[in-house]
Order: C-alpha cells, then sequence, then structure tokens
C-alpha cells in the first residue's frame, strides 16, 4: 500500500507535538554540552578531555541517521518513532550508571545512534502537511529541533546544580519513555511506501547525493553551518567557565537561554519558504552569523558583546539550518527520509569537527581564533552559496 498525505494537513496541535518531540529527542545529543566541568571531575578527566563527550555522541548520531532513518520511507514510523525513543532512553539509563570514562564514552556514542525519532518525524511532517503549509510546518518541527538543542544547552548547567548531571540524565531518560508513549498513541498509521531491500535503500542514499547538485549544495551549507554551531556553543563553554567570567553551570545555562530567542526567530523563517524566499534568507543568515563573530572576537572580555554576538549568530545560523532542511526534503517527497539523511549526516560531520576545533583552537589562541575560524566556515558556506544560487539552488 502507498503512504499518503492527510488531505487536511497537519493541524496546529500535531505540528507542535512533532515540534516538541523531534526537540526533546535531538536534545539527548548536547545535555552534556555546558556541563563538561562537572562531568570531567565526576570521572576523573579534564574538562577538555570530557569535551570528546560531544564528538563521540555526534559520530554516533551521524552512524545512526545514516543507517536507520533511511528506513523511515520503507517501515512503519508508527512504530519506528516510539521504538527508538525507548531505544535512547535505555542508553540514557545506562549513561548515568557509566562508572568511568571510557564506558560514558560508549553509552554516550549509542545514545546518538539511538536517538534519531527526531529525524524520522521532519520527514513525516512534510509527508502530512498539505503544500500551503509545508514550508510552515516543517520550519515549526526543524524550530523545534533547534530549540531542543539550546533548551538542552540551557537546563542541563542548572539542573546539575541542583541534583548532579546521573540524576540528569536518568530524569531524560523518563522522559523520553513518556514521549514514547504519547507518540505511540498519536501518530497517525501509515503503511509503508514501497517494499525495498536495505542495501538498495543504503545505496539510494548515496545515489541521490552524487546525482542531485542542489542536495550537494544545500548539504555542504547545512554542514558548515552545524560545524560553525557546535565550534561556537562548546568554546562558549570554555570561554564563560575561565577567567574573567568565571560562571557556574547555572550562570552557563542561563546564558544560552539566549540563544533560544534564535530557535523562535527561526521558526518563523519557514513562511519565507512557503513565498519563494528561502534563497535569499539563506544568504541573509550567513551573513548575520558572521558578523555575529566579529562582534565578541574583537570584545572576548566583555559580556555585553558577547551575548550580542550570541543573539545575532542564534538568528543568523538557525534560520539557515531551518531552510537548508526545508529545502532538502524538497527536493524529491518520495524520498525525504534519504534525503534528510543526507542533509542530517553531512550535519553532524560537520558538528563532529566543529566541536573537534574547538578544543584545539581553545588552546592554541582562545575565542579570537575560534571566531576566526567559524567566520572562515561560514565564509565558505557563503561561497557555496553565491555560485549555486541560481543554479543548484533555485526553487
Amino acid at each position: 500500500m502507498t503512504e499518503s498525505a492527510s488531505p487536511r494537513g497537519m493541524s496546529a496541535g500535531a505540528t507542535l507535538l512533532f515540534a516538541v518531540a523531534a526537540g526533546a529527542a535531538v536534545g539527548n545529543l548536547y545535555w552534556a554540552q555546558p556541563i563538561l566541568d562537572a562531568i570531567g571531575a565526576d570521572v576523573g578527566v579534564s574538562a577538555s578531555t570530557a569535551g570528546l563527550i560531544i564528538t563521540v555522541t555526534q559520530l554516533g548520531y551521524a552512524v545512526g541517521v545514516f543507517f536507520l532513518v533511511p528506513l523511515g520511507d520503507v517501515v512503519d514510523r508508527r512504530r519506528a518513532i516510539p521504538l527508538f525513543m525507548l531505544l535512547a532512553a535505555a542508553m540514557l539509563g545506562l549513561s548515568a550508571l557509566a562508572p568511568t570514562f571510557p564506558i560514558l564514552l560508549a553509552t554516550l556514542g549509542l545514545v546518538g545512534v539511538s536517538t534519531v525519532s527526531g529525524q524520522f518525524l521532519a520527514p513525516l511532517a512534510g509527508d502530512l502537511a498539505t503544500d500551503a503549509q509545508r514550508g510552515r510546518v516543517l520550519g515549526t518541527v526543524a524550530s523545534g529541533l533547534l530549540l531542543g538543542i539550546m533548551i538542552a544547552r540551557a537546563v542541563s548547567g542548572i539542573a546539575t546544580d541542583l541534583i548532579g548531571w546521573r540524576a540528569l540524565y536518568a530524569l531524560i531518560a523518563l522522559v523520553m519513555v513518556v514521549l514514547a508513549f504519547v507518540m505511540w498513541r498519536s501518530l497517525p498509521r501509515l503503511e509503508p511506501r514501497a517494499r525495498v531491500s536495505y542495501p538498495a535503500l543504503l545505496a539510494s542514499v548515496l545515489r541521490t547525493h552524487l546525482v542531485s547538485a542542489t542536495a550537494r549544495a544545500v548539504g555542504l551549507i547545512g554542514a558548515a553551518a552545524m560545524a560553525s554551531f557546535t565550534l561556537f556553543w562548546t568554546a562558549l563553554t570554555l570561554l564563560l567557565s575561565a577567567e574573567p567570567f568565571g560562571f557556574s553551570a547555572t550562570q552557563i545555562g542561563l546564558v544560552n537561554l539566549v540563544g533560544i530567542g534564535g530557535a523562535v526567530a527561526a521558526q518563523l523563517v519557514g513562511r519565507l519558504y512557503d513565498r519563494g524566499l528561502a534563497v535569499p534568507a539563506i544568504g541573509a543568515g550567513l551573513v548575520l552569523a558572521i558578523l555575529a563573530f566579529a562582534v565578541s572576537g574583537v570584545a572576548p572580555h566583555s559580556l555585553v558583546a558577547v551575548m550580542a554576538s550570541i543573539a545575532l549568530y542564534s538568528i543568523g545560523v538557525q534560520s539557515v539550518m531551518v531552510l537548508t532542511q526545508t529545502r532538502m526534503l524538497a527536493i524529491d517527497p518520495s524520498a525525504r527520509s534519504r534525503l534528510n539523511t543526507v542533509f542530517v549526516v553531512g550535519n553532524f560531520l560537520g558538528g563532529s569537527v566543529g566541536s573537534t576545533l574547538a578544543v584545539a583552537l581553545w588552546d592554541l589562541g582562545g575565542w579570537p581564533l575560534v571566531m576566526v575560524a567559524a567566520a572562515a566556515i561560514l565564509a565558505f558556506a557563503l561561497v557555496v552559496w553565491t555560485l549555486q544560487r541560481r543554479r543548484s539552488l533555485a526553487l
């Protein structure tokens, strides 16, 4: 039987539920980012070494997305999404119990592999939405993914100071179990589109990337945006925890709340896609993000400059993330899960590069060098956007 979208599209309530569930899922990758000091102290490693947690989790996520998310085009997603939520809950619970740093790296890597339910939800939302509302719906779900990242970063520091990081991870595991039940009850019953062998399915993911110039260009821009994102936020934790700031995990979490405004603003840019303005908006977002790096790069010890940089960067880069994902999912409606795989794997490979660079560049030249590198990454994305805007990115 062929899977079909609801003729009435996505209701506001369903769109909100998808956004919340997707955000909760992807947030699992980021709970550790602001609390590297606390985790490192508990398992006997430095904060810089603990930064490997972010890299391993993101690499695990890239593996999970590549090998699991394409299944969204051929399996019953009403069963698959809650199942992966339960697997992620189990891995989060094991992470809360990990006695040593190597074991914690392994369990959090498996958290990355299993926490892919959010990337099943975005293509499903695209399938269920009508043509007229697709940009708005996908923009809302994509913004939910970004809000999940920002809220996880903001809340984890506060929660760690109150109950400890292990109790936090146990609580997150419980939340994922509850969400799995809610999604199982709420998702529509949909039959898979077609029966395709698993090797053929994975091969089609690679073929999609190779034959589509649009997919390659959008993927490069998305990966660059994500690399700058993890570079910026990982290094920001190091900046704020060091002198002259010396912020606690709670204070760092509160600073992260500034970035939530960017995710809220990014939700609105999905409407630009529906109006045919996605391409210029992507370019504007890249320019705004690069300007944000200049603001704090020249004044790394000014809290006002850092806060302004966070606000500007969040609006710019998160708008780029929403619009590039929405554009990617529009290339071929029959292969949205595979297109999303191409996009997200590229993003999180870029993200792992960014988080790794953050630690290395911080040790070499501190915040100013980090800002130069982040600006260079987005300048590359802007070059790709400029060269491809008329040909590959044309809507």
